[in-house]
């Protein structure tokens, strides 16, 4: 299901437009880790390049363009110095990638990353705490609208999935790479009601109705089990139970 010959597509116009900037083209997210949905899902591509200035840019940004006509989000670009001063600033990101990444051109800059452990705790207590008032944000701009809550708990939960993942990660447990095993593997850890996270997935992946489904009761459950997400991690990183990996 992923769109093999538009990345194909896009890497051909982008080393053109590039020549010898481009210093590779790597896959990571969804499309890579084997979880790629066509709707839902993005295609994540991570561009490193030699020289970052205007003048560069701009020669990159037919080919940018042309893959965001594509309905798929940017690529993202960064200098191979850059990279290596960034493990500290998006460990989520980078261990992400490291795990699970597709080379499509030149090398293979993530996998000899070193991702400093307790900055990567610092960012997943970040994020949680982030995502967890930013859907209520987004909640009340949609309630009363099921459409629009529906819209928002189907495109937000590949999200939160990711950082269950990683809060299984950041407690010293084995962490699954699908959505639904992190989601049940941090429920059975913690203790939370999982079953409207489950429920959203099996929307997403066309498995229910969500005709058949109260959103509202849904969407209530779910909050409900991040707010006691966040607090868990919380307080186990504050207490210190949580030792190096």
């Amino acid at each position: 299901m992923v769109p093999e010959k538009k990345m194909n597509d896009f890497v051909s116009r982008l080393r053109e437009a590039a020549g010898a900037n481009l210093e590779s083209v790597i896959l990571f997210g969804s499309a890579a880790a084997g979880d790629y949905h066509p709707e839902f899902s993005n295609v994540n591509l991570f561009c490193v390049i030699r020289d970052s200035s205007f003048a560069a840019l701009q020669a990159l940004a037919p080919a940018v363009k042309w893959w965001n006509a594509q309905k798929q989000p940017p690529p993202l670009f960064m200098t191979h110095d850059e990279i290596k001063h960034s493990t500290d600033l998006f460990t989520i990101e980078l261990l992400d990638m490291q795990q699970h990444h597709r080379v499509l051109f030149g090398e293979d800059v993530v996998r000899g990353l070193t991702i400093p452990p307790n900055l990567h705790r610092l960012q997943v207590e970040y994020e949680l705490g982030e995502k967890l008032a930013l859907l209520r944000q987004h909640l009340l701009l949609a309630s009363g609208n099921d459409s629009r809550m529906w819209e928002l708990l189907l495109r937000s939960v590949s999200s939160f999935a990711t950082l269950f993942r990683h809060a299984l990660i950041v407690l010293g447990h084995d962490a699954p790479v699908g959505k639904r095993d992190a989601v049940q593997a941090l429920s059975k850890r913690i203790g939370f009601d999982a079953s409207g996270f489950l429920q959203v997935l099996d929307v997403r992946e066309q498995k229910s109705d969500r005709k058949k489904l109260d959103v509202a009761d849904v969407f209530s459950r779910n909050l409900a089990a991040l707010e006691q997400v966040t607090a868990a991690v919380d307080r186990m990183l504050d207490s210190g139970t949580v030792g190096p990996r």
